[in-house]
């Protein structure tokens, strides 16, 4: 069977993209991204055509016939870290509308979405019953789940996030099931290597922070990951990263920290691209920090997604999901 071709909204750095691309079955056609610097990076490992605009000014009619639409729009009206006005964000809450209208249009057989795991619960309910009535409307069959990268992806970092998947096939809808989870074999020092020199610019010390001596007095295990929460430390148990976001590194709270044997430092953004499963070989172009942090924070878990997009091909094909 050939590849399925993919439209992708919302694409970010493509992290999405990247993960049903690496299954071998899909094919990424034609994308969409508003930020220019989340753009930059997107173009320095796709070679397929980004239109860079806000999705408000696309015309669906106007967009190539594709076979699956994978959209990752934007949580922040959903997100517990957000305002919790969902629909009612005049920034964002209508943006899942805009997904909407390129499904009425364009009608792919498949549709893909991600989002927190608030969405679920968001104004009591109301809002996913929202979205998942206008997808059945449209004649989608919809399962969805909320998985944890470290329970699905191998990946040691506790990040919980919502995966809705449509199809207009009926069968193909019987087939589809979401992966099982899969215990977790990879620990934080197999991912980030804590005996490595960074740059010296990641590292805290006494004359650039006020609040070193406090950390100093806190973060004493060479293989634990630490938060700065404002005013006091806090010590992850759990072996695995907390939730990386879009603001970490930049100074504000909930930066992950760790005890390396050059000093206390925090991850570098190829080290928080590879807590979100990317590849050595995905690129990061030569942008601020800050840029970089807020990439990786607002992608997603790629081998979770992977392994959802290879049951969604083994469903179209008939096979049992894995």
């Amino acid at each position: 069977m050939s590849k399925l071709k993919i439209c992708s909204l919302f694409a970010g750095v493509g992290g999405i993209d990247l993960a049903f691309e690496q299954t071998g079955s899909f094919e990424t056609i034609i994308a969409n991204e508003i930020d220019a610097k989340a753009s930059e990076t997107y173009k320095l490992n796709f070679n397929n055509e980004l239109i860079q605009k806000d999705i408000r000014d696309i015309e669906p009619e106007n967009l190539p016939d594709f076979d699956v639409l994978l959209s990752g729009f934007p949580c922040t009206s959903f997100s517990i870290a957000g305002y919790r006005k969902g629909f009612e964000d005049e920034t964002s809450g209508d943006l899942f509308f805009e997904t909407l209208k390129v499904i009425v249009e364009k009608q792919p057989q498949i549709v893909f979405l991600e989002n927190v795991k608030n969405l679920v619960s968001h104004d009591k309910g109301n809002t996913f019953k929202v979205i998942r009535e206008a997808l059945e409307t449209n004649g989608y069959h919809i399962k969805y789940q909320v998985l944890n990268a470290k329970d699905y992806g191998n990946i040691p970092q506790n990040r919980e996030r919502i995966y809705i998947v449509g199809f207009k096939d009926i069968e193909q809808y019987k087939n589809f099931d979401f992966p099982k989870p899969i215990n977790l074999k990879q620990g934080i020092t197999d991912v980030i290597d804590f005996s490595k020199r960074v740059d010296d610019s990641f590292y805290y010390t006494e004359d650039k922070y006020k609040f070193y001596n406090l950390l100093k007095e806190s973060i004493v295990k060479s293989d634990t990951i630490y938060q700065w929460r404002r005013k006091y430390v806090r010590e992850n148990k759990s072996n695995v990263s907390p939730t990386l976001t879009a603001n970490m590194g930049t100074g504000g709270h909930n930066v992950p920290l760790i005890l390396s044997k050059y000093g206390i430092r925090k991850f570098t953004p190829r080290e928080c691209f590879a807590l979100q499963g990317f590849p050595e070989s995905f690129k990061l172009p030569d942008l601020a920090n800050s840029h970089l942090y807020k990439q990786a924070g607002n992608s997603v878990v790629v081998p979770v997604v992977n392994r959802i997009a290879q049951n969604i091909y083994k469903s179209v094909n008939n096979e049992v999901c894995i």
